[in-house]
């Protein structure tokens, strides 16, 4: 007579790691019941009103400095409009990784299973996600805003020889600041109708994605050898560092009329935008610090991101 035992359950700082699968199937039947097609649920034709800003006053990076305090408010409203394109294209760069890193997690495990069925659910919400930040740019009336040739590059890298850990750490990276700042933005009645209905549609559906990252970086990191976790720690550190740069493009302040080094250097001396990253970053650190991954060396990466205090 033989007997048969079950895994031991996983169980970290945080408590015990819900069953892979069940987790997946939840998440479909979310995504069954609140997502979205962006071209029919938004009224791209609708012209923008006069007013209104593109992005809100407090999360623009110039906000309460010399500099804005002298800006006339039509000027304020043009840099949060180029900001917001700034975003919408920084999502864009980021979202065509996350594709790549997803489709890369998957590749090996059953076709069948919810939890690749999900990552491939999750891969269209991205796809839509990009299609439709792209969409808001052209229809903004701005240039787009690509990262720069050096963060291009280095996140090719990073595609390249991320650990999996540090692929859900970077997707958390990715998704949870922005996700925070949308979460402001959609109910913000000074923000134009059709910024808010985007913000909308990508905080609902990222809210899936994000569940779906913390519970399997939990998994991962309980499982990595002790390489992996530590390459994971100075990987996402580093990525930590490139992101929080990225969500500034010194060119949006000369295209609005600005001295690019002036409003830089004016930016990197602000303690309001200091607050807004760290505040936008507080609770995916908080997570990193609870699962393992903000160790030595990574740990102080983050720091000098400006994204941990």
């Amino acid at each position: 007579m033989t007997t048969t035992t079950e895994p031991p359950a996983l169980r970290d700082a945080l408590g015990l790691i819900k069953d892979r699968e069940r987790v997946a199937e939840r998440l479909l039947e979310s995504s069954a019941k609140h997502s979205f097609d962006p071209d029919t649920e938004l009224d791209w034709d609708a012209p923008f009103e006069p007013g209104k800003w593109f992005w809100p006053p407090e999360l623009v990076s110039l906000y309460d400095t010399p500099m804005w305090r002298r800006m006339p408010e039509d000027q304020r409203q043009l840099l949060a409009r180029h900001e917001a394109a700034t975003l919408a294209s920084l999502g864009i760069w980021f979202e065509i990784i996350l594709i790549q890193l997803m489709t890369r997690h998957i590749y090996d495990k059953p076709a069948t299973s919810a939890h690749v069925r999900y990552a491939l659910t999750e891969i269209a919400d991205e796809c839509r996600h990009s299609k439709m930040f792209a969409r808001l740019i052209t229809k903004s009336g701005t240039p787009a805003y690509p990262v720069t040739r050096l963060h291009h590059n280095l996140g090719r890298i990073f595609k390249a020889i991320s650990t999996t850990p540090g692929s859900f750490t970077a997707t958390l990276l990715g998704e949870e600041i922005l996700d925070w700042m949308q979460r402001l933005t959609f109910p913000d009645e000074r923000v134009q109708p059709l910024v808010r209905g985007v913000t909308r549609i990508h905080v609902v559906e990222e809210a899936r994605h994000v569940r779906y990252a913390r519970e399997e970086l939990r998994r991962q990191m309980l499982r990595a050898p002790r390489w992996e976790a530590e390459l994971t720690r100075i990987g996402s550190g580093e990525f930590s560092r490139i992101f929080s740069q990225a969500f500034i493009n010194p060119k949006v302040y000369s295209d609005v009329g600005l001295d690019r080094r002036a409003a830089v250097a004016q930016v990197q001396a602000s303690a309001h935008r200091r607050e807004v990253m760290r505040s936008g970053a507080a609770k995916l650190t908080e997570f990193l610090d609870d699962v393992g991954v903000m160790r030595g060396v990574g740990r102080r990466l983050w720091k000098s991101s400006g994204l941990l205090a």
